[in-house]
């Protein structure tokens, strides 16, 4: 039978998030029902909730960063069980038969995946909801080839995050074969940001941050960033032209980017991970007198995902937190309006009683 949900929506556009009551759908045989402990706050939930992109339906429940505890399995679950520790990222379906789905690149999926939140729900004549609703709530039912295994040395809060911040960040340096040697510098000191870093030290590259000031300097040396650029130092980012690999550009917000491009080796690539809403001009020039790239990506399939939970298990990696009570979202997110987090917001669900 349907399952009821308690949870925390958006109504319209710019409105404060409030308490909101819905059904989740009744779990089928592949599905996997969630206690949800934990549900990161991703830049993008702010997109989202003050409709950015100009597609918002409400009411809106955000969330694509959720850990928890599995309650029940469909019957043909074979993956899960009751009691195990799992997450749940950007994406709750795809088409599963186009070249990219095949190929384990869900994120890619021609058609395009189905979003943990705010996308057409296939399954909205038994949960009576007309979009996906998200993690800023008690329970989600999710099917089992969109479910990760949460590594037991990751704390569950820690790791909501990583289903967002963390693969959109190893995604790109698993692609662009970052490796020991390589020289990565990281934009934006952030919530995907600081992963960035740790991630590519983990891998061994030397890492550089570039930031608009010396404000998280200490915080980038503590995550074994190798050197700390201001990007508004002419005389520094000269000395540096030429040396970087690959540029990790996390920051989501309009800014120039065409002075970084001299920043880039021979063949070096420029990813952007930030999601922007006005154009960044590019020059020509700087881009055919090294072959240099400006690219773009986004996330990572489920397979993936999976493999940088592990990744980051194995090095000890985890998100730097704050956790906030459900009652304190509105304020969080005036919070990140200004960009006052170190590094990501995560909301203690079992708090979600109080804010009712």
């Amino acid at each position: 039978m349907p399952i009821a949900t308690r949870a925390f929506a958006a109504t319209s556009a710019k409105a404060p998030l409030e308490p909101y009551s819905f059904t989740r759908r009744d779990p089928g045989r592949d599905d996997v029902v969630i206690d949800i402990k934990f549900a990161g706050i991703c830049h993008s939930d702010l997109h989202a909730v003050n409709n950015d992109m100009g597609n918002a339906r409400y009411p809106l429940v955000p969330g694509h960063e959720i850990a928890g505890l599995v309650t029940a399995v469909g019957a043909d679950v074979t993956k899960f069980k009751i009691g195990d520790r799992v997450g749940v990222g950007c994406m709750v379906d795809s088409c599963r038969v186009c070249a990219p789905c095949k190929a384990g690149e869900e994120q890619y999926c021609v058609p395009g995946f189905t979003g943990t939140y705010g996308n057409a729900d296939k399954h909205s004549a038994q949960s009576g909801e007309a979009i996906t609703q998200g993690g800023y709530a008690d329970v989600i039912v999710v099917d089992q080839a969109y479910v990760l295994n949460i590594p037991d040395s990751i704390p569950l809060d820690a790791a909501a995050p990583l289903l967002c911040a963390g693969i959109t960040t190893y995604s790109p340096l698993k692609h662009w074969n970052i490796k020991p040697g390589s020289k990565v510098a990281v934009v934006g000191l952030g919530g995907l940001g600081h992963m960035a870093v740790k991630q590519a030290v983990a891998m061994g590259a030397e890492v550089t941050v570039l930031s608009t000031s010396d404000r998280k300097k200490a915080d980038a040396e503590r995550m074994c960033s190798k050197h700390f650029l201001i990007n508004s130092d002419k005389d520094a980012m000269k000395a540096a032209a030429e040396k970087f690999d690959l540029i990790i550009n996390t920051v989501s917000a309009t800014h120039e980017i065409a002075s970084h491009l001299q920043l880039l080796a021979h063949d070096g690539t420029m990813v952007m991970l930030g999601l922007t809403t006005e154009a960044l001009p590019v020059f020509a020039v700087p881009l055919l007198w090294r072959r240099r790239s400006v690219a773009g990506s986004l996330i990572g399939g489920i397979r993936e995902t999976q493999e940088m939970l592990d990744f980051c298990a194995e090095h000890g990696l985890a998100s730097d937190i704050e956790v906030i009570a459900p009652s304190q979202i509105n304020e969080a997110y005036a919070r990140l309006e200004k960009s006052d987090v170190r590094y990501r917001f995560v909301i203690d669900i079992s708090k979600l009683d109080q804010a009712a």
